[in-house]
């Protein structure tokens, strides 16, 4: 298979833990979090041109050229560098939309880091990373390729390397507004800071912020984090909807995954430090 037709994968991540610390005078939120990848990811396909054009060949329904990140990540490099070459990108979406594991910033840094190797642009990875928080504050996260402990609007990073469980994911039959949730009065944004210590060394002490929100504003959330706490600590990722447990093997996660309800989707996965994207570039530069 040519190089440009081997798919890159965008993973989906998990927010371990999100606290919120304060909000700026611009409205953002101050927070704290630890990202972590898994080795669910959608397949991204680029063919380069010799023109300038940049075409979606599959776009979501709905979503206009000018609003998809992976096209404004495209016309982003070529502005940044003045590259006069194009690309032909083709996603097979698996990561389900909305449900906080990142999907949308995921498939926009993949389209970062693989148009910087295909096109022959040379850009640092900082390089990349900033031209990510353009358009997205996680994506910086997914071109750096390593779990990070998060701060700031989630773009200031530190590596951190923390176990690497098996989880089951679940996606409740429910769709999750994140300004929505930021914006509810009962939001908690007072959290003093942690350290990366004191996470470590009690993770469970450890919540995500927003969960008590969501639980009250989606029914649906509320039932799945109560099913699923039955057999393991249930934590929402972001904002929601997806909210995910840890298990020791592939084994113990598939035994719950077997008795999720109908009305729920959900898939196992395992917790990566590093990204399957940094993998796959790697392979790319030997």
């Amino acid at each position: 298979m040519p190089e440009q037709q081997r798919p890159w994968p965008a993973p989906a991540k998990l927010n371990r833990f999100l606290h919120i610390t304060g909000r700026r005078h611009d409205g953002m939120h101050e927070l704290q979090t630890v990202f972590q990848f898994v080795d669910a990811c959608d397949e991204l396909y680029f063919t380069p041109r010799d023109d300038a054009e940049i075409r979606h060949l599959n776009p979501l329904a709905g979503v206009a050229p000018d609003s998809d990140l992976c096209v404004r990540a495209a016309c982003r490099l070529q502005a940044e560098t003045g590259c006069r070459r194009g690309v032909d990108i083709r996603i097979d979406k698996i990561l389900p939309l909305g449900g906080g594991l990142g999907g949308g910033s995921s498939d926009c840094a993949t389209t970062l880091v693989a148009l910087n190797h295909l096109w022959a642009l040379d850009l640092l990875p900082d390089q990349l990373a900033a031209i990510g928080l353009e358009l997205g504050a996680d994506v910086p996260v997914f071109v750096h390729g390593r779990a990070a402990w998060a701060e700031g609007v989630g773009e200031q990073l530190q590596p951190i390397d923390i176990d690497e469980p098996w989880f089951l994911v679940i996606r409740p039959d429910c769709e999750v507004a994140t300004g929505q949730v930021f914006a509810a009065a009962d939001l908690t944004r007072n959290t003093p800071p942690t350290t990366i210590r004191d996470f470590l060394r009690a993770p469970e002490d450890s919540r995500n912020d927003c969960e008590a929100v969501v639980r009250t504003l989606f029914a649906p959330v509320a039932e799945a984090l109560d099913w699923l706490q039955q057999f393991a600590p249930a934590r929402l990722t972001g904002t929601g909807a997806c909210l995910f447990a840890p298990f020791p093997d592939r084994a113990a996660a598939a035994a719950v995954a077997a008795q999720l309800p109908s009305r729920w989707q959900g898939f196992v996965c395992r917790g990566l430090n590093e990204s399957p994207l940094r993998a796959r570039l790697q392979q790319e530069v030997r």
